[in-house]
């Protein structure tokens, strides 16, 4: 069996291919032995990334052919659709969609969080705000988009669904880039201080809906400075 190392590597490489477009959507894939000499790998670990690629449904099995490349509208896998989402040309409209995704997500963490947090979550996302405030004056973006996304996972938490969590996990790496970008400005770093600490009030009030509520308004704003205050 190839090392994991190898095999996603080479997933990764086959990927950035097809992105790039190197590899074309709706063409054959070449020979894996092709592939696998252009890649300096073995065939054993070329096929086992061709297989993965085919679970997350970027090629597709033709019995008795080559494998085709699916067009990226058909992918299924959810790493495969963040790789492509962060590529060049794609990054503003997949920090939009990111943002659609979040509201749909966040607004219901924080509404179950309303109900199911305990002294300990509160307490953390406190001191996450407090690291937010803190790492704002300083300037200190990378420090402040940390501590920015510790709030986002403690109120995952509190809403105790390890389905909700693990739903989220694929997209945090797109979100520390995004929020890398919008977190570079001042205002928008004062904006999200701002909804952070309505969010932790309304999660401590212990009403369902105006957590919700709270952290709607939250990605509102993301939104609105995302448009209005970076660049395309």
């Amino acid at each position: 069996m190839p090392r994991p190392s190898r095999t996603h590597d080479a997933v990764d490489s086959l990927l950035d291919a097809i992105i790039e477009g190197r590899l074309t959507a709706g063409e054959q894939l070449p020979p894996e032995g092709q592939l696998a000499a252009e890649l300096g790998i073995s065939r054993l670990t070329m096929r086992e990334a061709v297989r993965l690629l085919q679970a997350q449904g970027v090629i597709v099995q033709v019995p008795g052919s080559r494998h085709l490349i699916a067009p990226v509208s058909e992918w299924t896998g959810m790493d495969a659709v963040v790789r492509h989402a962060r590529s060049a040309g794609q990054r503003r409209r997949s920090s939009l969609e990111l943002l659609e995704v979040r509201m749909m997500i966040e607004t219901g963490a924080a509404q179950l969080a309303a109900e199911r947090r305990s002294d300990e979550h509160l307490a953390a996302m406190a001191e996450a705000l407090g690291a937010m405030r803190a790492h704002h004056e300083r300037a200190d973006v990378d420090a402040f988009v940390c501590a920015d996304l510790e709030f986002h996972d403690i109120v995952m938490r509190a809403a105790d669904n390890r389905i909700l969590v693990a739903a989220l996990r694929p997209l945090t790496s797109m979100l520390a880039d995004t929020r890398g970008e919008t977190s570079a400005v001042a205002e928008i770093r004062e904006h999200a201080i701002a909804e952070h600490a309505a969010v932790l009030e309304a999660i401590r009030s212990g009403v369902p809906e105006a957590a919700r509520d709270a952290m709607a308004s939250h990605m509102r704003q993301t939104r609105d400075d995302l448009v209005t205050l970076v660049g395309p």
